[in-house]
Protein backbone atom coordinates (compact mmCIF):
# COMPACT_ATOMS: atom_id res chain seq x y z
CA UNK A 1 0.00 0.00 0.00
CA UNK A 2 1.37 3.48 -0.82
CA UNK A 3 0.94 4.75 2.75
CA UNK A 4 3.18 2.05 4.13
CA UNK A 5 6.78 2.76 4.92
CA UNK A 6 9.23 2.30 2.09
CA UNK A 7 9.89 -1.40 2.10
CA UNK A 8 12.88 -3.44 1.12
CA UNK A 9 15.06 -1.70 -1.46
CA UNK A 10 13.31 1.65 -1.23
CA UNK A 11 13.65 1.83 2.54
CA UNK A 12 17.39 1.30 2.36
CA UNK A 13 17.85 4.08 -0.15
CA UNK A 14 15.61 6.55 1.68
CA UNK A 15 17.43 5.91 4.93
CA UNK A 16 20.84 6.56 3.42
CA UNK A 17 21.29 9.76 1.39
CA UNK A 18 24.16 9.59 -1.07
CA UNK A 19 26.27 11.98 0.99
CA UNK A 20 25.97 9.71 4.03
CA UNK A 21 26.65 6.30 2.50
CA UNK A 22 29.32 4.43 4.46
CA UNK A 23 32.28 3.09 2.55
CA UNK A 24 31.41 -0.07 0.70
CA UNK A 25 27.67 0.39 1.13
CA UNK A 26 25.75 -0.34 -2.04
CA UNK A 27 22.18 1.02 -1.77
CA UNK A 28 19.40 -0.90 -3.44
CA UNK A 29 17.80 0.50 -6.54
CA UNK A 30 14.73 2.77 -6.18
CA UNK A 31 12.43 3.38 -9.15
CA UNK A 32 11.00 6.89 -8.61
CA UNK A 33 8.27 8.46 -10.77
CA UNK A 34 7.43 12.18 -10.50
CA UNK A 35 3.97 13.35 -11.53
CA UNK A 36 2.42 16.79 -11.49
CA UNK A 37 2.05 20.30 -12.77
CA UNK A 38 4.36 23.29 -13.17
CA UNK A 39 5.20 23.49 -9.46
CA UNK A 40 6.86 20.12 -9.98
CA UNK A 41 8.25 20.72 -13.49
CA UNK A 42 9.69 24.18 -12.63
CA UNK A 43 9.24 26.15 -15.89
CA UNK A 44 12.13 28.48 -16.81
CA UNK A 45 14.25 27.38 -13.84
CA UNK A 46 17.72 26.52 -15.22
CA UNK A 47 18.40 24.19 -16.85
CA UNK A 48 15.36 23.31 -18.92
CA UNK A 49 15.48 19.69 -20.12
CA UNK A 50 12.05 19.36 -21.74
CA UNK A 51 10.77 22.26 -23.85
CA UNK A 52 7.37 20.66 -24.33
CA UNK A 53 6.56 20.47 -20.62
CA UNK A 54 8.87 23.31 -19.52
CA UNK A 55 10.64 20.93 -17.17
CA UNK A 56 13.84 21.77 -15.33
CA UNK A 57 16.67 19.39 -14.50
CA UNK A 58 16.78 21.17 -11.14
CA UNK A 59 13.13 20.83 -10.21
CA UNK A 60 12.31 19.29 -6.86
CA UNK A 61 11.96 15.71 -8.21
CA UNK A 62 15.44 15.89 -9.76
CA UNK A 63 16.94 17.27 -6.56
CA UNK A 64 15.25 14.58 -4.48
CA UNK A 65 16.45 11.84 -6.81
CA UNK A 66 20.04 13.11 -6.64
CA UNK A 67 19.96 13.20 -2.84
CA UNK A 68 19.28 9.47 -2.50
CA UNK A 69 21.83 7.05 -3.92
CA UNK A 70 20.57 4.26 -6.15
CA UNK A 71 17.55 6.21 -7.39
CA UNK A 72 16.36 6.24 -10.99
CA UNK A 73 13.96 9.08 -11.78
CA UNK A 74 11.25 9.05 -14.42
CA UNK A 75 9.95 12.62 -14.40
CA UNK A 76 6.78 13.23 -16.41
CA UNK A 77 5.64 16.37 -14.59
CA UNK A 78 4.37 18.93 -17.07
CA UNK A 79 3.44 22.60 -16.91
CA UNK A 80 -0.29 23.16 -17.20
CA UNK A 81 -1.22 19.66 -16.10
CA UNK A 82 -4.52 18.99 -14.38
CA UNK A 83 -5.87 15.77 -12.94
CA UNK A 84 -7.22 15.05 -16.45
CA UNK A 85 -3.66 14.74 -17.80
CA UNK A 86 -2.91 11.99 -15.31
CA UNK A 87 -4.93 9.60 -17.49
CA UNK A 88 -5.16 11.56 -20.74
CA UNK A 89 -2.57 12.96 -23.13
CA UNK A 90 -1.38 16.55 -22.78
CA UNK A 91 -0.53 17.57 -26.31
CA UNK A 92 2.28 15.26 -27.36
CA UNK A 93 2.93 14.19 -23.77
CA UNK A 94 1.54 10.80 -22.83
CA UNK A 95 -0.80 10.39 -19.83
CA UNK A 96 1.38 10.81 -16.78
CA UNK A 97 0.12 7.69 -15.03
CA UNK A 98 1.48 5.62 -17.91
CA UNK A 99 4.88 6.03 -16.27
CA UNK A 100 3.75 4.23 -13.09
CA UNK A 101 3.86 0.44 -12.92
CA UNK A 102 4.34 -2.46 -10.53
CA UNK A 103 8.11 -1.88 -10.46
CA UNK A 104 7.66 1.67 -9.15
CA UNK A 105 8.92 2.14 -5.58
CA UNK A 106 8.20 5.85 -5.03
CA UNK A 107 5.79 8.36 -6.56
CA UNK A 108 5.57 12.09 -5.88
CA UNK A 109 2.52 14.06 -7.00
CA UNK A 110 1.80 17.79 -7.12
CA UNK A 111 -1.62 18.52 -8.62
CA UNK A 112 -4.81 20.51 -8.12
CA UNK A 113 -3.82 24.12 -8.69
CA UNK A 114 -4.73 24.09 -12.36
CA UNK A 115 -7.95 22.20 -11.69
CA UNK A 116 -9.22 25.07 -9.57
CA UNK A 117 -7.99 27.62 -12.13
CA UNK A 118 -5.76 29.41 -9.65
CA UNK A 119 -3.65 31.09 -12.35
CA UNK A 120 -6.81 32.46 -13.97
CA UNK A 121 -7.99 33.67 -10.58
CA UNK A 122 -4.72 35.51 -10.02
CA UNK A 123 -5.01 37.11 -13.44
CA UNK A 124 -8.52 38.29 -12.57
CA UNK A 125 -7.26 39.68 -9.27
CA UNK A 126 -4.51 41.59 -11.05
CA UNK A 127 -6.99 43.17 -13.47
CA UNK A 128 -9.37 44.17 -10.68
CA UNK A 129 -6.68 45.62 -8.40
CA UNK A 130 -6.73 49.03 -10.12
CA UNK A 131 -10.42 49.45 -9.32
CA UNK A 132 -9.79 49.50 -5.56
CA UNK A 133 -6.06 49.17 -4.73
CA UNK A 134 -6.63 49.62 -1.00
CA UNK A 135 -9.59 47.24 -0.84
CA UNK A 136 -10.33 43.65 -1.80
CA UNK A 137 -11.96 43.84 -5.24
CA UNK A 138 -11.03 40.28 -6.19
CA UNK A 139 -12.52 38.74 -3.07
CA UNK A 140 -15.62 40.87 -3.55
CA UNK A 141 -15.92 39.72 -7.17
CA UNK A 142 -15.43 36.04 -6.39
CA UNK A 143 -17.95 36.05 -3.54
CA UNK A 144 -20.54 38.38 -5.10
CA UNK A 145 -23.00 35.53 -5.69
CA UNK A 146 -23.14 34.73 -2.00
CA UNK A 147 -20.76 31.79 -2.28
CA UNK A 148 -17.03 31.67 -2.84
CA UNK A 149 -16.14 30.54 -6.36
CA UNK A 150 -12.65 29.37 -5.35
CA UNK A 151 -13.97 27.37 -2.42
CA UNK A 152 -16.47 25.70 -4.73
CA UNK A 153 -13.71 24.83 -7.22
CA UNK A 154 -11.58 23.34 -4.46
CA UNK A 155 -14.47 21.16 -3.30
CA UNK A 156 -15.12 20.02 -6.88
CA UNK A 157 -11.44 19.11 -7.32
CA UNK A 158 -11.22 16.93 -4.21
CA UNK A 159 -12.67 13.76 -5.80
CA UNK A 160 -10.42 14.25 -8.81
CA UNK A 161 -7.31 14.29 -6.63
CA UNK A 162 -8.63 11.25 -4.78
CA UNK A 163 -9.04 9.36 -8.06
CA UNK A 164 -5.46 10.16 -9.11
CA UNK A 165 -4.15 8.74 -5.84
CA UNK A 166 -6.25 5.61 -6.32
CA UNK A 167 -4.93 5.32 -9.86
CA UNK A 168 -1.35 5.40 -8.60
CA UNK A 169 -2.07 2.67 -6.04
CA UNK A 170 -3.72 0.49 -8.67
CA UNK A 171 -0.71 0.71 -10.95
CA UNK A 172 1.94 0.52 -8.24
CA UNK A 173 0.43 -1.28 -5.22
CA UNK A 174 3.74 -1.49 -3.35
CA UNK A 175 4.97 2.06 -4.00
CA UNK A 176 5.18 4.81 -1.44
CA UNK A 177 2.95 7.66 -2.66
CA UNK A 178 3.93 11.17 -1.58
CA UNK A 179 1.58 14.07 -2.31
CA UNK A 180 3.44 17.38 -2.30
CA UNK A 181 1.52 20.54 -1.42
CA UNK A 182 2.04 24.06 -2.73
CA UNK A 183 4.59 26.45 -1.17
CA UNK A 184 3.72 29.77 0.46
CA UNK A 185 2.90 32.26 -2.31
CA UNK A 186 1.59 35.17 -0.23
CA UNK A 187 2.71 36.81 3.04
CA UNK A 188 1.59 34.78 6.02
CA UNK A 189 0.74 37.95 7.96
CA UNK A 190 -1.55 39.12 5.17
CA UNK A 191 0.37 42.36 4.64
CA UNK A 192 0.78 42.79 0.90
CA UNK A 193 3.27 44.45 -1.41
CA UNK A 194 1.13 46.07 -4.09
CA UNK A 195 3.38 47.23 -6.92
CA UNK A 196 3.89 47.08 -10.66
CA UNK A 197 5.41 43.60 -10.31
CA UNK A 198 2.74 42.42 -7.85
CA UNK A 199 -0.52 44.08 -9.02
CA UNK A 200 -2.82 42.85 -6.27
CA UNK A 201 -5.05 45.02 -4.09
CA UNK A 202 -4.00 45.31 -0.46
CA UNK A 203 -7.02 43.44 0.90
CA UNK A 204 -6.72 40.56 -1.54
CA UNK A 205 -3.40 39.24 -0.22
CA UNK A 206 -4.98 37.73 2.88
CA UNK A 207 -7.88 36.37 0.83
CA UNK A 208 -5.57 34.64 -1.65
CA UNK A 209 -3.40 33.34 1.20
CA UNK A 210 -6.47 31.75 2.76
CA UNK A 211 -7.56 30.21 -0.55
CA UNK A 212 -4.14 28.62 -1.03
CA UNK A 213 -4.30 27.22 2.49
CA UNK A 214 -7.75 25.86 1.70
CA UNK A 215 -6.39 24.16 -1.42
CA UNK A 216 -3.50 22.62 0.50
CA UNK A 217 -5.84 21.43 3.25
CA UNK A 218 -8.02 19.68 0.70
CA UNK A 219 -5.01 18.03 -0.91
CA UNK A 220 -3.66 16.93 2.48
CA UNK A 221 -7.01 15.42 3.40
CA UNK A 222 -7.25 13.50 0.13
CA UNK A 223 -3.70 12.22 0.61
CA UNK A 224 -4.52 11.01 4.11
CA UNK A 225 -7.80 9.38 3.06
CA UNK A 226 -6.08 7.79 0.07
CA UNK A 227 -3.27 6.15 2.00
CA UNK A 228 -0.58 8.56 0.81
CA UNK A 229 1.89 10.76 2.68
CA UNK A 230 1.44 14.53 2.48
CA UNK A 231 4.40 16.93 2.36
CA UNK A 232 3.66 20.39 3.74
CA UNK A 233 5.86 22.70 1.67
CA UNK A 234 3.85 25.74 2.79
CA UNK A 235 5.23 25.78 6.34
CA UNK A 236 8.74 25.27 5.04
CA UNK A 237 8.54 28.36 2.81
CA UNK A 238 6.78 30.93 5.02
CA UNK A 239 8.66 34.23 4.83
CA UNK A 240 9.93 33.53 1.32
CA UNK A 241 6.75 34.47 -0.55
CA UNK A 242 6.47 36.73 -3.61
CA UNK A 243 6.69 39.83 -1.39
CA UNK A 244 10.06 38.87 0.13
CA UNK A 245 13.15 40.78 -1.01
CA UNK A 246 15.51 39.39 -3.63
CA UNK A 247 17.65 36.63 -2.19
CA UNK A 248 14.96 35.72 0.31
CA UNK A 249 12.18 35.36 -2.27
CA UNK A 250 11.52 31.79 -3.35
CA UNK A 251 8.31 32.58 -5.26
CA UNK A 252 8.51 35.03 -8.13
CA UNK A 253 5.93 37.77 -8.71
CA UNK A 254 3.95 38.61 -11.81
CA UNK A 255 7.19 39.93 -13.33
CA UNK A 256 9.93 37.46 -12.29
CA UNK A 257 13.24 38.87 -11.15
CA UNK A 258 14.94 35.46 -11.21
CA UNK A 259 14.60 32.69 -13.81
CA UNK A 260 11.17 31.17 -13.19
CA UNK A 261 7.64 31.44 -14.47
CA UNK A 262 5.46 34.18 -12.96
CA UNK A 263 4.00 33.20 -9.57
CA UNK A 264 6.12 30.06 -9.43
CA UNK A 265 9.08 28.84 -7.38
CA UNK A 266 12.53 29.90 -8.50
CA UNK A 267 15.55 27.64 -8.02
CA UNK A 268 15.62 28.38 -4.28
CA UNK A 269 11.94 27.53 -4.04
CA UNK A 270 12.39 24.21 -5.80
CA UNK A 271 15.29 23.42 -3.47
CA UNK A 272 13.09 24.20 -0.47
CA UNK A 273 10.39 21.90 -1.79
CA UNK A 274 12.96 19.16 -2.37
CA UNK A 275 14.26 19.52 1.17
CA UNK A 276 10.74 19.17 2.56
CA UNK A 277 10.22 15.99 0.56
CA UNK A 278 13.59 14.58 1.60
CA UNK A 279 12.85 15.20 5.28
CA UNK A 280 9.50 13.49 4.99
CA UNK A 281 11.06 10.45 3.31
CA UNK A 282 13.75 10.27 5.97
CA UNK A 283 11.15 10.54 8.75
CA UNK A 284 9.01 7.77 7.24
CA UNK A 285 11.88 5.47 6.33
Amino acid sequence: MGAALLSGAAALAAAHPASANPAGHHPRHVDYVALGDSYASAPLVPDQVDANCLRSGNNYPSLVARSFAGTTLTDVSCSGATTTEMTGAQGTAAPQLDAVNRRTDLVTLTIGGNDIGFSTTLGTCAKLSATDPAGSPCRDHLTASGSDQVTESIAATAPKVAEVIRGIHRRAPHAKVVVVGYPDLFPEDGVGCTSATVPLAAGDFSYLRDKEKELNSMIARQARLGGATYVNTYAATVGHDLCAPAGERWIEGFVPQSPAAPLHPNALGEQAMATAVERTLAHHR
